[in-house]
């Protein structure tokens, strides 16, 4: 028993250096990692190319000038094409293989990513784009844009406009759309909703949702 007892100490102890330094010999990724990050590249921009004339969300991209607006409902399905077999890509994949070929060019980490990402990977792939950036970082620049403007027109909006304004803004980011019905949903229900929106626009309530997506999305 004494034996067993030792021989199974030896087996789980850990010797810990406390003292030694480690150096590093070499960071990144392997030329392995990079050569398939090239190749899932290369077969992206490729099914891209093939199906520009068969899927609505990448007509959209070809199409000069727009001649529709993208919705929510095309990126989705977007998304279940590249998903689907033998691809089985994601937007957390694609974005990481852009990120380990040209970090320079890539902001916003390679982790969880939106489904609205894929706008973004789709300029950036079809080179409309110099940088690949988070859709959602593009929507609020492209807001305090619009509200820089709107102040130096001389339009004013009231506080609660504003932080109507900033949820709407907030909803594009995800869903690359803003449409009426959706304020009878979170989180403008939360709020009040359609009736209450309409209470603080007046008039301006429609208006404001059809500039708001000319400018803020793609």
């Amino acid at each position: 028993m004494r034996t067993l007892i030792q021989d199974l100490k030896r087996e789980v102890e850990q010797v810990i250096d406390e003292v030694s330094e480690d150096e590093v010999l070499d960071a990144g990724a392997s030329e392995e990692a990079r050569e398939k990050a090239r190749a899932l590249v290369a077969d992206f921009e490729r099914f891209i190319a093939e199906n520009k004339d068969e899927i609505d969300a990448l007509q959209f991209f070809y199409a000069q000038p727009y001649s529709k607006r993208l919705s929510f409902k095309d990126i989705k399905a977007l998304a279940e094409a590249i998903k689907a077999p033998p691809r089985s890509w994601t937007p957390e994949r694609l974005w990481h293989a852009y990120e380990m070929l040209d970090k320079d060019k890539v902001r916003g980490a390679s982790g969880k990513r939106l489904l609205t990402d894929i706008v973004s990977l789709v300029r950036f792939a079809t080179h409309k784009d110099d940088e690949l950036v988070p859709f959602g970082d593009e929507v609020r620049d492209r807001f305090d844009e619009w509200m820089a403007q709107q102040e130096n027109n001389g339009r004013a909006f009231t506080v609660e406009q504003s932080r109507w304004l900033k949820m709407m803004r907030d909803h594009i980011a995800t869903s690359v759309e803003m449409k009426i019905d959706d304020l009878d949903f979170a989180p403008f229900i939360e709020e009040g909703g359609r009736g209450r929106a309409a209470q603080v626009f007046g008039e301006r309530l429609m208006p404001v949702i059809e500039e708001l997506n000319g400018v803020l999305a793609a």
